[in-house]
């Protein structure tokens, strides 16, 4: 459990870096669009993906979901 909660910490900082945002916006907008879930129920798969993957998808993921980062 505990590595699953440091990857996704670090997979929320990962996105804070790339949209230049601090990582409590990150997580607000990841929550509100499905990213922290997404990340929650795919995580099997996901960790094994690069952090610039995971970004990718949770953008696409926050997108059809009514995210515009």
């Amino acid at each position: 459990m505990e590595s699953k909660i440091g990857w996704t910490v670090a997979c929320v900082s990962e996105f804070a870096r790339r949209f230049d945002i601090s990582v409590k916006s990150a997580f607000q907008y990841l929550y509100l669009h499905g990213g922290i879930a997404f990340l929650d129920e795919h995580y099997e798969a996901e960790h094994l993906l690069s952090f610039d993957d995971t970004v990718d998808d949770l953008v696409l993921i926050c997108k059809a979901k009514g995210g515009a980062l």
